[in-house]
């Protein structure tokens, strides 16, 4: 269905516009009025939404959304396409994750077993609606499925941005603490099952061997080398902070 494909490649688009730079429950810990707007679910990925779409919507698109739907139900499909998968980027909220858990176990483990209650057209939807969510979630995290200096690329700058949150006093743990056994924790129990079951269903082909694969080394260089590298993000960005301090500091003088 072409207009799947597309709301999928959109939602991968637009799934971090505007993001704050920190996660959803420092938002809510603040009582930032994102937060308060959204009732503290899911709050950056409702904000990315609204403002994508508020763009989308914008007179200057008029031909680009002709292009994609021809009337109200097809905006509506499309909309709800884009809303679904966006929210699946959302992987802390652990009640989503269990009914998304749930829903991947009833589309294809318990899909072996004789069900006549289901249509074969109505189980190829609830396996494409499953799908579409992972393959989102691979997508917000596909650093940790490519090449180690792809994945150390997007690491540090995470690594960055919550270190800096931690010391603007916005968070009370500092990451260097936790960063070497969370990333394998990470890697052990979210992002090698979802290369996994994305290998599994078959959804990329022969390249879902490439993705677990990566997953795999990324995983095993990190339990070798980083204690190391967590020592290497923390040093160059005190030494960050440091000179950006500095440079404050001299600023005001040279006026």
């Amino acid at each position: 269905d072409p207009l799947t494909q597309f709301a999928v490649v959109v939602a991968a688009l637009i799934h971090d516009v505007d993001h704050t730079g920190v996660p959803n429950s420092i938002l809510v810990s603040e009582k930032a009025a994102l937060a308060a707007m959204y009732n503290s679910k899911s709050v950056a990925e409702q904000n990315s939404v609204d403002l994508a779409w508020g763009i989308l919507m914008d007179s200057e698109y008029d031909q680009l959304r002709a292009s994609i739907y021809s009337d109200a139900t097809g905006l509506e499909h499309f909309r709800q396409l884009v809303v679904n998968s966006v929210m699946a980027t959302d992987i802390m909220d652990k009640e989503a994750n269990s009914i998304r858990s749930a829903k991947w176990d009833i589309a294809f483990k318990d899909a072996e077993e004789d069900d006549s209650s289901i249509t074969e057209l109505d189980a190829i939807n609830r396996k494409a609606t499953i799908v579409i969510e992972h393959l989102l979630q691979a997508s917000d995290v596909s650093h940790t499925m490519q090449h180690w200096q792809v994945y150390m690329e997007w690491n540090e700058k995470l690594f960055h941005e919550l270190y800096r949150t931690y010391k603007e006093g916005r968070s009370d743990k500092d990451p260097s603490e936790f960063w070497y056994k969370g990333e394998i924790g990470f890697f052990d129990f979210y992002i090698i099952p979802l290369a996994k079951k994305l290998k599994n269903c078959g959804v990329f082909g022969v390249s879902s061997d490439e993705y677990l694969n990566y997953a795999l080394k990324n995983r095993q260089e990190w339990e070798d080398r980083g204690l190391e590298v967590v020592a290497g993000l923390l040093e160059d960005m005190q030494a960050k902070l440091l000179s950006e301090k500095k440079a404050a500091e001299i600023a005001p003088l040279s006026l």
